[in-house]
């Protein structure tokens, strides 16, 4: 293998261990994130975990001892909804950071030239394989084969 593609690799190792790295960081503050929604009468704020489960019910007041328990139950549906939804949106925010993962790793390793589809990043790795050339006329073939129908 060339100094170059030994370079590369290398560059591409460095990158990886940084994004998952920043997966692991991200991993840790969601497990740790909470958030939380009151009612529109301020009578209870409820606080969810990164799966949604409850972590504290507060009532600032007693106005829940006067409500039918229909009413009740609309109320604390209507904040647990709004707490879930807000921490969805804290997830789907941090997810979002690594949207384009695959596009920095090329990026910082200098790869932009290079192409996107896997099969033809490792190509030249795969090409060292013995029985390479066959397998790639055979995958010509096919193709060829495919097209014509």
């Amino acid at each position: 293998m060339s100094l170059e593609a030994e370079g590369r690799i290398e560059l591409v190792m460095a990158s990886l261990r940084e994004q998952t790295a920043r997966m692991t960081e991200a991993r840790a503050e969601l497990d740790r994130a909470t958030a939380s929604a009151t009612s529109k009468d301020r009578m209870v704020t409820v606080t969810v975990g990164p799966q949604g489960q409850v972590i504290s019910m507060n009532f600032r007041t007693t106005a829940y001892k006067e409500m039918a328990p229909a009413e009740l139950a609309d109320v604390l549906t209507n904040v647990l909804n709004d707490a879930r939804g807000r921490m969805g949106e804290q997830v789907i925010e941090r997810i979002k950071s690594f949207a384009n993962v695959g596009e920095q790793i090329r990026m910082a390793a200098g790869l932009t030239d290079m192409p996107t589809d896997m099969d033809e990043l490792l190509k030249p790795l795969r090409s060292m394989r013995p029985g390479f050339e066959a397998e790639e006329a055979r995958k010509r073939s096919t193709k060829q084969e495919e097209f014509n129908g």
